[in-house]
């Protein structure tokens, strides 16, 4: 029986597992959707749940709170500004599960962790970005 277990441990200490989660969220919040291990992704998504309401609430505690969670004040912003707004009229389920078949390396489950009702052109944006300026500061 696995009574009183929780979470998976995703064989990781801690801190360890809490910087991962904080880091997948930032992105998660910027790209909109990630593609991660399956395990990962499904304890990912009930964190993610929680950031959102958190969001829809909108006041400083909570801010405070996610900041705690997400350590990224661009990603938080982001999370507040955009995703509480969008998901105002909506009752849980932000996240979206997909199961992406197999990873090369080392076989593992991969899966799409995204948004619901995500904007398709988020994905990538900054990287984007990023790469037409040095493309302009080259010439």
């Amino acid at each position: 029986m696995r009574h009183r277990l929780g979470y998976r441990k995703l064989n990781k200490t801690t801190s360890h597992r809490k910087a991962m989660f904080a880091n997948m969220a930032a992105s998660l919040i910027e790209h909109e959707q990630i593609v991660t291990t399956l395990p990962k992704a499904k304890e990912m998504a009930p964190l993610m749940d929680k950031l959102v309401t958190l969001a829809k609430k909108g006041d400083l505690a909570a801010r405070r709170q996610a900041l705690s969670k997400v350590r990224d004040e661009e990603a938080v912003r982001k999370l507040f500004d955009v995703f509480g707004d969008r998901y105002k009229d909506r009752n849980g389920g932000y996240t979206r599960v997909l199961k992406a078949g197999f990873r090369h390396g080392d076989n593992a489950p991969v899966a799409v962790l995204e948004m619901i009702d995500r904007d398709e052109s988020a994905k990538g944006a900054a990287d984007k970005a990023r790469h037409e300026a040095e493309l302009e500061a080259g010439e």
